[in-house]
């Protein structure tokens, strides 16, 4: 199932996306006439950095014994087509992520239990102030100024997905990223176990599982897509 928030005719709808459809309130809309919200608005969007290796060493760093976690604020989701507003930076990069989507209360999650929780999945760009990251130790401006974290463009939930997945991001039609889950340092399961140890995840919320290598900057005029194999893509224009 395509869970998906969208715009009709005035209406804020929950509904879904069925072939070339969106479905909710008893009716049916053309996909291409109604605008597409962020699917979910998290509480909280926990994030893994260095959670591919080859991306790790990219930019000179070792790869974390247990998971590197930093947050991103509800405020900074936008959702597809919403624009990317780069703040004032010498370089701020695109970094295409899986992001799982949690379905319910929980604390102490075992690894063999994680896919319980989850409700699905869907793609996330966690753009980046490289600027801020350089001086700035727990990465607040970095990651967290204003429509940093596009997500959408729908969940997928889990019976619809064969793993591994297939993370890409393409800047002005030009593959960038290309990694899959398989290569995750820190697997799905592990990750909602070691979240969940010391956090009370909350329905909604947004874990970012980490970005394959290629990140690098993007410019005003820019359209940055996050694509992943049986999900669908998420686009974004870039401006200043």
């Amino acid at each position: 199932m395509k869970i998906a928030v969208f715009r009709a005719e005035g209406l804020t709808v929950k509904g879904a996306v069925v072939g070339e459809e969106a479905v909710g309130l008893g009716r049916r809309w053309p996909l291409e006439e109604v605008r597409l919200l962020p699917p979910v608005r998290p509480q909280k969007i926990v994030c893994l950095g260095r959670n591919y290796r080859a991306h790790a060493e990219e930019l000179g760093n070792e790869v974390p014994e247990r998971p590197l976690l930093f947050f991103k604020p509800p405020s900074a989701v936008i959702g597809p087509g919403d624009p990317i507003v780069l703040p004032r930076s010498s370089r701020v990069d695109y970094e295409g992520e899986l992001a799982v989507v949690i379905g319910r209360r929980c604390r102490n999650v075992r690894a063999k239990d994680a896919y319980e929780v989850i409700l699905g999945y869907t793609c996330l760009n966690d753009v980046t102030d490289r600027d801020a990251q350089g001086w700035e130790r727990n990465w607040v401006r970095a990651k967290g100024f204003d429509t940093s974290c596009p997500l959408g463009p729908w969940i997928v939930t889990q019976d619809e997905l064969s793993f591994p997945l297939t993370i890409e991001t393409y800047v002005n039609g030009e593959l960038r990223q290309r990694g899959t889950t398989d290569e995750l340092v820190f697997p799905i399961p592990e990750i909602v176990e070691e979240v969940s140890s010391f956090m009370t995840l909350e329905e909604g919320d947004v874990i970012a599982t980490g970005t394959p290598a290629g990140v690098g900057p993007l410019s005003p005029g820019d359209q940055v897509e996050v694509r992943i194999s049986g999900i669908g893509s998420l686009v974004n224009p870039v401006k200043k």
